[in-house]
C-alpha cells in the first residue's frame, strides 16, 4: 500500500492516511487501498482492534482528491459506490474501530470518521462537511449514519451550513468521546485498543454487530434479534471462561483472544 499504511502495536493495528503533504486528501487509489486495510484487520485474528489516524500533525484527512475524483465522477469514469468498502457500508468489520484525529478532519475524512466507534482528537482538531459549498452531498454514509449518531437539529446544521467546528463544539455535538493534547492522540487511542484486547473478543465484536444490524429495525423485531445475539454470546467458550476466572478470581484466558500461534506454540 501507497497512500494507506498498516502497522502493528501488538494487538492493535494502526492504519494511516499517509500523504501528510496533501493534507492526507484520498486519491482513488487510497479508497481501495483503505477498504483492504479494513479487511486485513477483520480478518487477522492477531488484531484486536483498530486505530485509524493521518500522517503528520495538520491532517487527519480532508477527504477525496478533488482534482481526481470530481473529473472521474463527473465524466462517468467512477461510481462513487466503489467507496463503500472505505466508508464502512454494508461493512462485515466487528472489531473496535478507533479514530484518533490529529488534525483537520473534513468532507469525507469526516465521513470515514463516522463510520468509527471510538474517537479521540486533538485540541486543534478541526471538523466540516463542506460539500454544499462545491455542489455535492456528504454521500459516504453520513446522510444514513449522521441524523442516527446525534440529535437531528445539530446533523442538518452540519450537513446544510457546512459550518466547521472546533474539537470541542465536536466533542459536545456528541461526535467525539475525548479530546486531547496533540501528542496525547495516537497513544490514546492505541492505549484504548490494548484495554479492548484485554477483553472477550466474542463479546466486542456481538455489541458492534448487534448495534449495526438492530438500528434499523422496529423495537420488537429488534428485541428479539438482541436476545438471539445475546444468547450466542452467552453460550461461547469465551463466556465459560470469563466465568470460570470470575469464579476463583483470576484473570481470563479468552479463547477468542487466542490465535493459531498462540495455541500450536509457533
Amino acid at each position: 500500500m501507497s497512500g494507506i499504511t498498516l502497522e502493528h502495536e501488538g494487538p492493535v493495528a494502526v492504519v494511516r492516511f499517509d500523504r501528510p503533504d496533501k493534507l492526507n486528501a484520498l486519491t482513488l487509489a487510497m479508497y481501495d487501498e483503505l477498504a483492504a486495510a479494513f479487511a486485513e484487520v477483520r480478518d487477522d485474528d492477531a488484531i484486536a482492534a483498530a486505530v485509524l489516524t493521518g500522517s503528520g500533525d495538520r491532517a487527519f484527512c480532508v477527504g477525496a482528491d478533488l482534482q481526481e475524483s470530481i473529473p472521474a465522477l463527473a465524466e462517468g469514469r467512477f461510481d462513487i459506490s466503489r467507496w463503500d468498502g472505505a466508508h464502512q457500508k454494508h461493512t462485515d468489520l466487528f472489531k473496535p474501530v478507533i479514530s484518533a484525529v490529529n488534525g483537520l478532519c473534513l468532507g469525507g475524512g469526516f465521513e470515514i470518521m463516522l463510520s468509527t466507534d471510538l474517537r479521540i482528537a486533538a485540541e486543534q482538531a478541526e471538523f466540516q462537511l463542506p460539500e454544499p459549498g462545491v455542489g455535492l452531498v456528504p454521500a459516504g454514509g453520513t446522510l444514513v449514519r449522521l441524523t442516527r449518531q446525534i440529535p437531528y437539529a445539530w446533523a442538518m446544521r452540519l450537513m446544510l451550513l457546512a459550518e466547521r467546528l472546533t474539537a470541542q463544539e465536536a466533542l459536545e455535538y456528541g461526535l467525539l468521546n475525548a479530546v486531547v493534547p496533540a501528542e496525547d492522540v495516537l497513544p490514546t487511542a492505541v492505549e484504548w485498543g490494548g484495554r479492548l484486547a484485554a477483553l472477550s473478543g466474542t463479546a466486542v465484536a456481538t455489541v458492534k454487530e448487534a448495534v449495526l444490524r438492530l438500528g434499523g429495525l422496529p423495537p420488537e423485531e429488534a428485541f428479539h434479534s438482541e436476545a438471539l445475539y445475546g444468547q450466542r454470546a452467552f453460550a461461547s467458550p469465551d463466556a465459560r471462561e470469563g466465568l470460570a476466572a470470575f469464579a476463583v478470581r483470576r484473570r481470563p484466558d479468552f479463547p477468542s483472544r487466542r490465535t493459531a500461534t498462540d495455541e500450536t506454540g509457533h
